[in-house]
């Protein structure tokens, strides 16, 4: 894939997830691309795949552009960015000039990979593990792969509204309320004793630099994504330790105590482990889930793309004792909406 279908299939994505300025941006940048700069040269000379499910380096560029615009480092963005609308040829000549204003800035940024930590993804982790709950009904041991922030480990802090129910502690000021069709998830209520997690480049949101970073990968036509990450920021509480999954995981699975449920989780994440690296997790799950008694239980949530032309991602659930695979239904990627399957 070339930088230009890189940037243009990007675009198709922001525009399928609600981004039209996103959209619009990477269009700009796809027909305007400055090849001749510092930047143009480094990203010429990346190798592999550049695009989103690879390098990721249109979202890099952009994740760059957003946080200058948050910082307000540069008005000439902040006058094109939103609410602000402005037309390609004001976008294209902004950006052009921030890429060469800023690019020292921009040349650093880049060398990291894109961190979001969408919130409203916590949606179907709230709901799976009531089902996890429904089943075992014990304290909770939460560990989660790629966990980037830390910020969906504090799930039991949010509140999930689904047509005037109310799942979660009535006075959070983080309501999650996506499109749901289905029926209501079970109103058993989680309880969580213990929480940590693992990411390659953990994030800690309580500090101002590494919020910037997760803010300025949510897409600046998105306010409730900003707002709620703001406010997800505020009661976390995790820890997130810095390895790799797997490793992480086989350290975790030997010291789940009696008299709790282990819950791992995992949110568009596993589809960036190397495939190695997924059978090797999968194998230490299955062999974990074959020692699991009913007080010492194992449940293996996740909200992953299963490379199928469904939309969205497969909520699936594995229960040990007993190996009970449940499919929960499709989330939007971002949250938006819930296609719960579960009926019992």
């Amino acid at each position: 894939m070339t930088l230009k279908q890189a940037f243009e299939d990007q675009a198709g994505h922001c525009v399928a997830l609600g981004s039209p300025f996103m959209g619009q941006l990477m269009m700009v940048l796809a027909r305007d691309w400055p090849t001749d700069s510092a930047l143009g040269r480094k990203f010429a000379s990346a190798t592999g795949d550049v695009g989103p499910m690879g390098a990721s380096l249109p979202l890099r560029l952009a994740g760059g552009l957003h946080a200058l615009v948050l910082k307000r480092k540069a008005p000439e963005l902040s006058a094109v960015y939103p609410p602000h609308q402005a037309s390609d040829a004001d976008l294209s000549a902004a950006v052009l000039t921030a890429l060469q204003t800023h690019e020292a800035f921009l040349l650093e940024w880049t060398d990291h990979a894109p961190q979001t930590n969408e919130v409203r993804r916590s949606a179907a982790l709230i709901a799976g593990t009531r089902v996890a709950a429904q089943h075992f009904n014990l304290p909770i041991q939460l560990s989660e792969l790629g966990a980037s922030g830390g910020l969906n480990l504090m799930w039991d802090h949010f509140a999930l509204e689904i047509d005037g129910h109310h799942f979660g502690p009535n006075m959070s000021t983080i309501l999650l309320s996506p499109d749901w069709t289905g029926v209501l998830p079970p109103k058993t209520q989680p309880q969580i004793q213990k929480r940590r997690g693992v990411d390659l480049n953990p994030l800690d949101p309580t500090r101002h630099d590494h919020l910037l970073r997760l803010m300025a990968y949510l897409w600046a036509d998105q306010p409730e994504r900003l707002n709620l990450t703001r406010s997800a920021a505020s009661v976390m509480q995790a820890k997130v330790d810095q390895g790799d999954a797997i490793d992480w995981l086989a350290q975790q699975l030997p010291k789940a105590p009696q008299g709790c449920l282990h819950l791992i989780q995992h949110t568009v994440a596993w589809q960036y482990f190397p495939k190695p690296a997924q059978e090797r997790g999968k194998a230490l799950i299955e062999a974990a889930g074959q020692l699991a008694t009913a007080q010492r239980p194992l449940a293996w949530l996740s909200m992953e793309n299963d490379g199928t032309d469904k939309k969205g991602a497969a909520l699936t659930l594995r229960l040990w004792p007993g190996d009970i695979t449940l499919n929960l239904g499709r989330a939007d990627f971002h949250g938006r909406w819930i296609d719960w399957q579960h009926t019992s």
